[in-house]
């Protein structure tokens, strides 16, 4: 697909995408399955977008923090130079527990001399499907709209909020933030808590990363590559998504553009497979535990995807008012694919529960029940193709 360059971010209960040039142009809250905040990436006119708009004599370079999810686009015009460290804060607060609010970081790094920058803040809520009105207060910036469903969204800045929110330019001397948070606020954020949210995203990631063996060939792209599946894992449930967007075609300008928000149990158990062999053994056992909750029955069926939070009826419906992916309509939410059935999910799903009930062995929690699972697929297989 044409032109479709962009860094992802997340914290394993959503994500973001952000091109080239910063432009964050694709992001759900709270959660993966939420409706968009931003989607200009499905229609570049009403889709929304958050955007660091600079000179054309800036330079543009982009790159992750080694090992991290934290992605960094550099911005140089001569001595003037300053950075945007795009992360969504992910770290652990005590055993087992997580912090991952619903929130995009942008941390404004500045470099060198005084560069200069407006931004083009434009939250369409809701999948754009209604007016979203943004007001400035004492101490945020509030989006809302009213539409079938009411939203909001909260932007915490360092920056003069109306020179941000009407696209007025801003030089940078100092270091500063913009916080893009789906709640308000208790504490008001700051530019050290920030940098403090970035260090200790940069540690969580840093020591996630050191599980993950080092080969002596393409080494930095499988530690890449390990990072961008850890990012489609949805941490509350153990589901896996097969992507973080939804109604990317196949081809552009066809019709074939599905929701892949969803998991599917062929896929994700291919992805978890690799993990872990990577090391990664916490990712199989939350997705072990997916399947066991998915499953009561020693007799169910499997169906070949749920939701990330264990919905089994994903119903299927196009958002007309949005142009799609350079002009691929339909965008769709919701995934009518749940129906199908592919046989091909039971040897897989065989293979990785057998592999991982003898890697844990009695150290596995759910152990017993993902031996009565084994035995209810093989039951129910040996049943149907006969």
């Amino acid at each position: 697909m044409d032109n479709l360059d962009y860094g992802i971010i997340g914290n394993c209960r959503s994500a973001a995408l952000i091109s080239k040039t910063a432009s964050l142009e694709w992001c759900c809250l709270p959660e993966f399955d939420s409706s968009s905040v931003f989607a200009k990436l499905l229609d570049d006119e009403i889709g929304g977008s958050f955007e660091i708009r600079v000179s054309t004599q800036y330079k543009i370079k982009q790159r992750y923090k080694k090992h991290t999810a934290i992605l960094i686009t550099r911005f140089e015009d001569g001595e003037h130079i300053f950075e945007v460290h795009d992360f969504m804060p992910r770290y652990v607060k005590g055993p087992s527990q997580y912090y991952a609010p619903p929130e995009v970081y942008r941390f404004i790094k500045h470099i060198s001399g005084k560069p200069r920058f407006s931004v083009h803040y434009d939250p369409r809520l809701a999948y754009a499907s209604g007016k979203t009105e943004t007001y400035v207060k004492k101490n945020f910036v509030v989006s809302l709209t009213q539409g079938e469903k009411f939203e909001t969204v909260f932007l915490y800045t360092s920056f003069n909020k109306n020179a941000v929110v009407e696209g007025r330019e801003i030089e940078v001397t100092e270091n500063g933030y913009f916080l893009l948070a789906y709640n308000e606020k208790i504490f008001q954020p700051s530019t050290r808590k920030t940098y403090l949210e970035l260090e200790r995203t940069k540690v969580y990631w840093l020591n996630w990363s050191n599980k993950t063996p080092n080969y002596k060939k393409y080494n930095a792209q499988i530690n890449r590559s390990a990072i961008t599946l850890k990012l489609l894992t949805y941490n509350k449930t153990g589901a896996v998504l097969a992507a973080a967007t939804t109604s990317l075609p196949e081809t552009i300008g066809e019709v074939r553009n599905w929701d892949y928000r969803f998991c599917w149990i062929r896929d994700a158990s291919m992805v978890i497979k690799v993990m872990a062999d990577l090391g990664h053994t916490n990712v199989a056992r939350r997705y072990l535990q997916f399947i066991v909750d998915l499953i009561p029955d020693k007799d169910e069926k499997l169906q070949i995807m749920y939701g990330i939070n264990k919905e089994k009826k994903l119903t299927e419906k196009t958002l007309d008012h949005l142009k799609g992916y350079k002009g691929s309509k339909p965008v769709r939410i919701g995934n009518a694919a749940y129906h199908q059935r592919q046989n091909d999910i039971y040897g897989i799903l065989m293979d990785v529960l057998y592999a991982h009930l003898n890697k844990f062995g009695t150290d596995l929690e759910n152990g017993e029940e993902l031996w009565g699972i084994t035995k209810g697929i093989a039951w129910i297989v040996s049943k149907h193709w006969r």
